[in-house]
Formats: C-alpha cells, structure tokens, sequence
C-alpha cells in the first residue's frame, strides 16, 4: 500500500486514526531522557500533528473522556482532598493555593500585556503547571461560549508543557546545590501515621491474671484495633479456636495498628524472640461479604470465632484496610482477611455470601448513577442574586460529585469507590480520549498561532512555571517554617509534578518529601480546574 493510498485510508476511517496515534502518542511518552518523559500527554503531541496534517477522530470521544477522567480525578482524590484542607496540613495546603494563584496571575498579567486569546492563555497556564485537569476544564470552558477559540487551548498547552516539567524537575535538583543543603543530613519528624501501621507480633503469654482464661473473651478485645489469631505449636502457627484459653509461656501471634499493639503486648505479656513463621496459605483467605444477613449487623454480633472458629483480622473498606473489633458495623462489598480451618473458613465463605469475581468488581450502577448526576449538575447554572450565573460545565460537575463520593464512600446507594486498577485504566483511558480529541481539533491552527504569537509564548509559559517556584521556596521555609524537604516536596505537589518528585526522592531516601506531596497535590489539583475556569471568565 503507497503512503497517499494509506492517507486516504485513515482519512476515512477515523477510529483507527484515534487508535493509532493514542499508540502513537504512549510510545513517544514513554521515551525518556535524563530520566524525564512525557508520559500520556504524549499523545497530546501526536494529536495535534495529526490535527496539522488533516486527520479527524470521531465525535463525542473528547467529551467522553472529560467526564470518565474527571470523575475518576475526583473519586481518587476525594478521600485526600477536604482531609488535606483541616488534617493533612493547612500549611502545605496554603502552599499549594498560592503556587496556583501565583501560576494564574503571571498568566493574567501576561495575556494582558501581550494581548494573548484567552484560550491560548489557560493552555499556556494549565501547560506551565503540569495540570491536564485544569487543560480539561479550560478546554470544556471555552466550549460554553469563552472567546479566543477552544482549539487555542490545546495549542498553548503543548507550548508550555515541556519546560513545565523540565523547570520543576530542575529546580528541585539545583537549588540544594546552589544554597548548598544536604539533604540526606535532614532527618524525618516522627509520623503518627506509623502508629496507624498493621503489623504482625508473637507474644510471649506471662500475664498470671490471663492464665485459663479463654482467649476470645479476655481483655484483648478491649483494644480497638488488634486481634489474636493464630497461637505457635509444634513449630507453626495454627489457627486460634474459640476455646483456646492462655498459658503460661504460650506464643500467640497478635495482627493490630502499631500503637495499640504496645499496649496489648504490655497486657499479655512481652514481645516474642521467635522468628515469625511464613503464613500457612490455606488457613487464610479474603472474603467479600455479599449476604444481606451480613449487612448492617456488628462483627461482635455476628461473632465469627464462637460460632465459625473464624477470626476476621482485618477489613479493607472503599480502599481503607483496618484491624476491626466487637463494634464495627458490616458493610456490603466489606473484604475481610480470615483466619481460620479449612473446614471453618469454607463455612464462613458460604454465609458471608462470598463470590470470588466481585473482590475487584467495579458498581457500574454507581458508576454511571454518579457520573449522571455530575453531569446535570455540571448543567445547572447559579450564582449570587444579581450576578452573571455560571455552570460548572462537564468538568467541575463530575469532579464535585466525584469528590463528595469518594470523601464520604457513599451516598444513599451510590457507592464512591472503584478499585485502583479499574479507576486508574478508565482514568488513562479518558485523558487520552480527551487529549487526543483536543489535539487534533488544535492541530489545524498550530503553524498559524505560533507564527502570529511568536516566541513570546514560550517565555509566558517560562515565566508562569518560574514565579511560583521562586516564590514559594522563601514563604515556605521562612513563613511556614518548612524543612527543606518538606518545601521541596510541598513544591512538587502545588505543581502537581510528579517526575519532580521522582528526581527529589532519588536524592535523599526520606518519605518527608512523599508525604509534603501526598498534602499539597489534591489540594493543587482541584484549585488548578477552578482557577482556569477563573482565568477564562477573567480574560474573556
């Protein structure tokens, strides 16, 4: 087949026009230099040649992959999102906003002195930022009626993209060097969160208050989050049964939270010498709870040791896991890790109503019920009597529903949770939809923009990436009284910069930048899609 006859073809045939430069666009993202690669906007540049050269993808597959890849945003960060605004650290969460807002006012004041289109501005601001959530927003923005022209967007996000990534990463790795900070030097500040650890002790019984008592009813079940399941005989731990009682000298083996395993260990005895044996598999199984006579009762009511020789050691909930007890309430799609006989175990599979295909099953009833109330309320216009109203369009309506589900799990019967290998595929799969929509619909003007706007461009983008990073260095260590890896990986975060973080923790092997990121990114992300819907109301 000749090139002319195969430009044809693909001229024809628009999906295999999507498929092709999706694929297209993934290997060039996965090219690396110094470490550095493109990742899935990759396929943004694809695009937006293939926009240049003629090519056309199908309609409504941009839209599509708005809406699954903002919702999906929004069920992923819903759960960090308000606990990084009143927990996680109101100091990396003002850092955030103002590395945002410092990123969106270099844009305003930039487009204005250089009479820049609002559309080419947000792509140049989301670009320069890193954020292809806030590219989806400005895009959808300019859809409801913004001037300076959708396909604009897409255009200045591809301008600015690449130093908005290679600026951070290099920042983050010359400014130790130039103020001459030794990172590994920096210590970590001791984290509550390693109280919140599930761990796995033997402890050795020598409590003589304990000794004939049985062991499920002792004082062990006072403390909220551990379990003894299993005791060591005969060299390997065997399932605990209801009628087990302590001994003296005795080796149990205790599954709990960190910080309220000390204190059962103080109350048994003393933490066990022993080498902790490999787990017997067959004596071990995950459960997903589907019966309704399950639903709703109290694990203590339910009591799985008395009446199956069972011992549930832990529940992992919308992607929590947590070392349950007598009082925790028992949720449909609970998954419990089970200690116990064969025999028993295939007992409590039965009534807990277990189905092996419905551990990483995805709701799609709830799926599709949340991104259909996202949706309309994305189409509903408001604001202040007297004001201009506003919707929040086909990317802030999911995204808040999105938001609101996965911070609270559930909502009446939709639930807010979808196992992390389905969201992250349906997340991959709508950016890539979404970028390769805004590609081609940008590649047609990209030779016409470029030369009317110049090189003037590239230094909006420079200066939009710079500012917030020189800014916020001094606020964060002088003002917030951050360590320098605690502002770097604040940093990272507020630029929602993930290769950045990538080069920082390659320098140091503390988790304090990984933990300042984890704070300063959702926060960053959700203020990026707003203030870009900000810019496009400002600008246009």
């Amino acid at each position: 087949m000749s090139l002319d006859a195969l430009h044809n073809l693909l001229l024809d045939q628009p999906l295999i026009v999507l498929f092709a430069l999706i694929a297209a666009g993934l290997l060039l993202g996965g090219v690396k230099i110094k470490g550095i690669n493109l990742s899935s906007s990759g396929v943004l540049f694809t695009a937006l040649l293939a926009g240049h050269l003629g090519y056309s993808i199908p309609s409504g597959i941009g839209t599509l992959g708005l809406v699954l890849f903002v919702y999906c945003v929004g069920i992923g960060a819903g759960d960090r999102f308000f606990a990084s605004l009143v927990r996680e650290g109101t100091a990396l969460a003002k850092l955030a906003v103002l590395i945002v807002v410092l990123g969106a006012a270099m844009t305003w004041i930039g487009a204005v002195l250089l009479n820049i289109p609002t559309g080419l501005a947000t792509g140049i601001f989301a670009g320069a930022l890193t954020s292809t959530p806030a590219l989806a927003a400005a895009t959808e923005g300019m859809n409801l009626g913004a001037k300076g022209g959708v396909d604009a967007v897409s255009i200045g996000y591809g301008i600015a993209y690449p130093f908005g990534v290679i600026g951070v990463v290099l920042f983050v790795q010359v400014l130790p060097r130039i103020l001459k900070i030794d990172l590994d030097s920096i210590t970590d500040k001791p984290a509550t969160e390693c109280d919140n650890r599930v761990e796995n002790v033997l402890v050795e019984v020598t409590n003589p208050t304990l000794f004939g008592q049985r062991i499920s009813e002792s004082g062990v079940a006072n403390f909220n989050a551990c379990q003894i399941c299993r005791i060591y005989s005969g060299g390997s731990l065997v399932p605990l049964q209801y009628d087990d009682q302590f001994e003296e000298g005795q080796i149990l083996l205790l599954v709990g939270r960190r910080g309220e395993l000390k204190l059962a260990i103080d109350f048994i005895g003393h933490r066990s010498d022993r080498k902790l044996p490999e787990d017997v598999e067959n004596e071990r199984q995950n459960l997903i709870v589907t019966s309704s006579a399950f639903v709703g009762q109290k694990l203590g009511d339910i009591a799985p040791l008395r009446n199956y020789g069972v011992v549930v050691i832990s529940i992992t909930r919308l992607g929590l896991t947590f070392v349950p007890n007598a009082n925790t309430v028992i949720e449909r799609h609970d998954y419990f890790i089970c200690i116990g006989r064969v025999d028993d175990l295939k007992k409590f599979s039965a009534d807990v109503g277990h189905r092996s295909s419905a551990i990483d099953a995805t709701c799609l009833l709830s799926l599709s019920a949340g991104l259909t109330f996202g949706i309309i309320l994305g189409m509903l216009p408001f604001g202040l009597p007297g004001g201009t109203p506003i919707k929040l369009g086909l990317a802030g309506g999911p995204l808040l529903v999105a938001l609101i589900l996965g911070h609270f799990g559930k909502v009446g019967p939709i639930v807010g949770f979808i196992p992390r290998p389905t969201r992250m595929l349906l997340q991959e799969l709508g950016l890539v939809f979404f970028l390769a929509s805004a590609g081609v619909r940008g590649g047609g003007a990209l030779v016409s923009t470029l030369q009317e706007h110049g090189v003037m461009l590239f230094g909006l983008g420079v200066c939009i990436s710079v500012l917030p990073l020189i800014v916020a260095w001094p606020i964060a260590t002088k003002y917030f009284k951050m360590n320098p890896l605690q502002a770097l990986g604040g940093i990272c975060g507020g630029m929602t910069s993930t290769p950045a973080l990538g080069a920082l923790t390659a320098k140091t092997d503390s988790q304090t930048p990984v933990t300042s990121y984890v704070s300063a990114y959702p926060i960053a992300l959700i203020f990026m899609i707003i203030i870009s819907k900000v810019l496009i109301r400002l600008l246009g």
